[in-house]
Parts: structure tokens; C-alpha cells; sequence
């Protein structure tokens, strides 16, 4: 009987109990800090405009005319509802949820999986880092005895593994490096797509060996939804965390302007279209939040099943999902 097996799920009952025991946890951490779990939307009314994020969309029925638009996005992440409920005065808080991208398959990446969201208010980013540091040592244990913290800016970790300043190098410096990383010959490709395959191919897989790596300082092109570093307007205030060269998070000193994310946002819409990829209008609900006024905060996105998977030697995510989307 083909395909008789599947049925069954992917994780081991090991693995699901270590599943469960890691999201207890994530909540006890939480708790002992008096932040507020909270939930959102899985279904929402706009997607995202990154360029690097494909939202999965969904077509809800209305035959009698009544209820909600018929087309709608499942989140990517749930940091445009939790902006809006910060904009609220909510305080910290923090979720955990299934989130889904589209184009997103492989030992690293399921369509669906989940994220640990959080947000502090007046926190800075170094702190963030740090309570990204204990929360991770938490989940990881054993896994995670001993490994060193290491703050490193992406400019150095740049320059450690490829010998050029991603900052000040010029383009054709950048293609060339990019091209002798396999990169295959794409006409019109833009400086931030030659760094970006440059940190996901020679760069990033050379972090986090034997440690918790946060790379900081990332170049203003990739700020997102990040503030801008007063300090260097050239660099974001933003920082990823690595372990054995996988991204586990990713973390923004939160941008406040609704007047700068709207430009960004049609900035995105922009790149969207000269890479052929469909625009998407703005989320209108978070402009009105922000513009309503956000407070100073930090956040950071941290990915379950990638911290599971060293916390128990998995080597593919499937192997701690009950069951991935090609199966579920």
C-alpha cells in the first residue's frame, strides 16, 4: 500500500516529550519575568512586504455576502498584531504560535512552524540579547553547557570569513564574492542579495561553533522594522543569534516612525516588483498603531523547533515535528 506509513507521525515520543518540556519552560521563563503571554490572529487581513518572506494566503468563503474579505494571509510571525497591542499599553509580552511561510522547505525549514515571540518595553538591545542568551541556555541544557556568548558586529564577521567590509566594499567586489560562492549569474541582482547569499552560504554557517554567537550591526538595507543605529546610520539595531552555523533569532530595537515604515514598506513594494514578486498593500492597522504612538521597546523572534532540534541532536527538522506539512 503506497504510502501506508505516513500515517505515522515524524517525532519520536521522546522527542515530543521533549517538545513539551521545552515549551513549559519557555513559559515558566516567562512568568518568572511577569511577562504576559498573549494570542493573536493566525488568519489576518494584510501580508508582508520583506522580499524574503512569501506569505501564504487563503481564501475564506462568504456565500451570504457577510463576514470577512474573502482573500486573506495566515501571520508569518505575529509582531504586527503584538505592535498593535503594545501600541495599546500592554506591556511586555511575549507568544507561542504557528506561524507559515511559503517557499520555505528543506532540513532547516518547514512551511509551518514555531515561533517564540517577545517584546520589552524600555529594554535595550544588549539586554534583549541577554535574556535571548538565558532563555536559549534554558531550552538547550545540557546541549548548551558550556558554550561560550559572543557578541560579534557583521562587519567583523564579514571580514573574518571572507576578508571584505560589507559596508564599504564596492559592488562589484561584493558579485565577485558572491559568484565564487556559487551564486549563479543573476543580471541586475542588487548589493543586498549578493550579501545576503554571501551570509547564508560563506558567512553564517561559520557562526556559532561551540557557542552562542550574536551578530549585531547589520547593514540599514536590512534594518526591516529595526531602528536605525544613531551611533552608525549606516547599520540597523538589530542582531541575529547562531549556534552551529543555523540562525535560531532575530532581534530589532523597534522602529517607532509610522511615516519611515510606511516609506519602507513602499520600499519593499519596490524591490517586490523589480524581482517580479507580487506587491502587497501596507498593514494599515499597524501604521495606525505605530502613529499612534509605540513605546520604546525591544523584540526578538526565536525559532522552536531549530533550538529543539539542537537540544536534542536532531539533524532535520522533521524529525521534531509530529508532522511536517508534506505529511500533515
Amino acid at each position: 500500500m503506497s504510502g501506508a506509513a505516513e500515517w505515522r507521525p515524524s517525532a519520536t515520543r521522546a522527542r515530543l516529550e521533549a517538545r513539551a518540556a521545552l515549551l513549559a519552560r519557555t513559559r515558566a521563563f516567562f512568568a518568572a519575568r511577569a511577562v504576559l503571554e498573549v494570542d493573536t490572529p493566525l488568519i489576518v487581513n494584510a501580508a508582508v512586504t520583506d522580499v524574503h518572506v512569501h506569505s501564504v494566503s487563503v481564501q475564506l468563503s462568504a456565500p451570504d455576502g457577510r463576514g470577512p474579505p474573502g482573500r486573506a494571509f495566515l501571520h508569518t510571525s505575529p509582531e504586527y498584531a503584538m505592535k498593535r497591542l503594545l501600541a495599546a499599553g500592554s506591556g511586555d509580552i511575549y507568544q507561542i504560535c504557528h506561524v507559515a511561510r511559503a517557499l520555505e522547505y528543506g532540513r532547516l525549514h518547514n512551511p509551518e512552524f514555531t515561533l517564540i515571540e517577545w517584546y520589552r518595553v524600555g529594554c535595550s538591545l544588549p539586554q534583549l540579547m541577554a535574556e535571548v542568551e538565558a532563555l536559549v541556555r534554558e531550552l538547550l541544557g545540557a546541549a548548551g553547557a558550556g558554550r561560550r556568548a559572543e557578541r560579534v558586529s557583521y562587519r567583523d564577521a564579514f571580514h573574518a570569513a571572507l576578508a571584505l567590509d560589507p559596508l564599504d566594499a564596492p559592488d562589484a567586489q561584493l558579485a565577485a564574492a558572491a559568484a565564487a560562492a556559487g551564486l549563479e549569474h543573476s543580471p541586475g541582482a542588487g548589493r543586498d542579495e549578493h550579501l545576503e547569499f554571501l551570509m547564508a552560504t560563506r558567512v553564517g554557517p561559520r557562526l556559532g561553533r561551540g557557542a552562542l554567537t550574536f551578530v549585531h550591526g547589520y547593514p540599514a538595507s536590512q534594518a526591516a522594522l529595526a531602528r536605525l543605529d544613531p551611533q552608525d546610520l549606516r547599520t540597523a539595531a538589530r542582531f541575529e543569534l547562531y549556534a552551529e552555523g543555523i540562525e535560531l533569532a532575530n532581534g530589532f530595537h523597534e522602529l517607532g516612525s509610522a511615516t519611515e515604515q510606511r516609506a519602507r514598506f513602499a520600499h519593499d513594494n519596490a524591490e517586490r516588483e523589480r524581482r517580479g514578486l507580487t506587491k502587497h498593500a501596507p498593514d494599515e492597522r499597524l501604521l495606525a498603531a505605530l502613529a499612534s504612538g509605540l513605546p520604546d521597546c525591544a523584540g526578538v523572534a526565536l525559532g522552536f523547533e531549530r533550538v529543539l532540534m539542537l537540544a536534542t541532536g536532531a539533524a532535520h527538522i522533521e524529525e521534531v515535528l509530529a508532522f511536517p506539512t508534506a505529511r500533515a
